[in-house]
């Protein structure tokens, strides 16, 4: 009786509000509160007035503020993406954790595809190695804080061991040769990490990762060093997080013409010469393996800078060969200072090299290479396609 009390003076005031439509108000005294119509539109009136007051009564209640901070921390320990976006899909499922996480993945792909465009300059070298190559891959995001991701890092490790299995004829013949990343992003892969998990392509998980980041996560570049017989293939990472990762790599392989000789010297040599590839920086192995074209622009910035000095058209050949020589010893590995002994060159320590092991020894290939170099190049090139085009 006190219910249909309550009730029934907002209810009426619902009913009498429906436009066009003057409704009776009498109603029986049972416990039920069976409403008497007074004609059919009553009876449809009623109906229509109750359901609205059973969806505003049913609708969920959200959890008290203690529970929803709980569910958002969980949604954001599973999967990482921002808490403004966890939040909204907690509230959007009404605070159902699976299907929030589901949602997550929903639209967090949607983004991903939209910050494609975006330039990624940011990002971790990779490496995996085994007893026959080394490859180096580069993963690209949009600041470091994502690249300290612990999901980022793993990404990046998985892709490394996947171009290892990349198989090219190329890669028969010992060298370094660029991975072909659209094989890359098709292979499957089994994901293990408490946040990303399951089988997916390559591609499809660069998209998951970017997704959870909220930035745009991009593979860009990958390469494998075939190892010499006989010889040794030696790889140095800098500024490594983990095992694995770094911003600049150097690898290098020596080779020697005895395969008998104990391979312990050869190691040794080989790691401290891949740190000093990446600290010093080179640019071709001998002197005969300078491109024409970069000799020839240096002999012309040279030319230029000595007869500015006004000296005669002799001394300035002079000037010009001497400060050469300076360029070799600049950019060929071989002429380099060895930075961790600034008294001999690389060709002399590879000379030492071989007397201690008793056989030749040769640099037969290195590499180095930094996370983003040639990207900002790389985007002014694209910028210009259309106006070239245009023209």
């Amino acid at each position: 009786m006190a219910l249909c009390r309550n009730a029934k003076g907002p209810l009426s005031r619902m009913l009498t509000t429906r436009p066009g439509v003057s409704y009776g108000q009498r109603y029986s005294t049972a416990a039920t509160a069976t409403p008497i119509y007074q004609s059919a539109d009553d009876k449809t009136a009623f109906r229509y007035a109750f359901g609205v007051l059973s969806r505003r009564f049913s609708s969920q209640t959200p959890p008290a503020a203690a529970v929803q901070m709980s569910l958002i921390k969980q949604l954001r320990e599973r999967t990482s993406a921002p808490i403004k976006d966890v939040k909204a899909s907690l509230v959007q499922c009404n605070w159902d954790i699976e299907a929030a996480q589901t949602d997550l993945r929903k639209r967090g792909k949607v983004l991903a595809m939209k910050k494609a465009g975006r330039v990624a300059t940011e990002g971790l070298l990779a490496l995996a190695q085994n007893e026959g190559k080394a490859a180096v891959i580069e993963l690209n995001c949009e600041t470091d804080f994502v690249a300290r991701n612990e999901i980022f890092q793993y990404l990046a490790l998985t892709l490394a061991k996947q171009a290892l299995l990349v198989e090219n004829a190329s890669q028969l013949v010992s060298g370094v040769h660029p991975v072909g990343l659209e094989s890359l992003e098709e292979l499957k892969l089994n994901l293990e990490h408490p946040k990303i998990s399951g089988d997916t392509t390559v591609q499809n998980a660069i998209t998951e990762v970017a997704a959870m980041m909220g930035e745009n996560v991009r593979l860009r570049r990958g390469f494998v060093m075939s190892a010499p017989s006989p010889g040794v293939l030696s790889t140095y990472l800098h500024t490594s997080p983990q095992p694995g990762l770094g911003r600049i790599v150097g690898l290098l392989s020596l080779e020697i013409e005895d395969e008998n000789s104990p391979l312990e010297a050869l190691q040794r040599v080989g790691s401290e010469l891949a740190v000093h590839l990446v600290a010093a920086k080179p640019l071709f192995l001998t002197k005969e393996s300078v491109s024409s074209d970069a000799l020839e622009s240096e002999r012309e910035i040279l030319k230029s800078q000595a007869e500015s000095t006004g000296k005669s058209q002799m001394a300035i050949e002079k000037m010009v060969e001497g400060r050469l020589r300076k360029y070799y010893e600049e950019v060929v590995l071989v002429e380099q200072k060895f930075v961790m002994n600034d008294t001999m060159n690389v060709k002399t320590l590879l000379r030492n090299l071989s007397k201690e092991v008793g056989s030749p020894v040769k640099i037969s290939n290195f590499f180095r290479m930094e996370v983003g170099e040639g990207i900002q190049r790389e985007e002014a090139l694209s910028a210009d396609e259309p106006a070239a085009q245009a023209a």
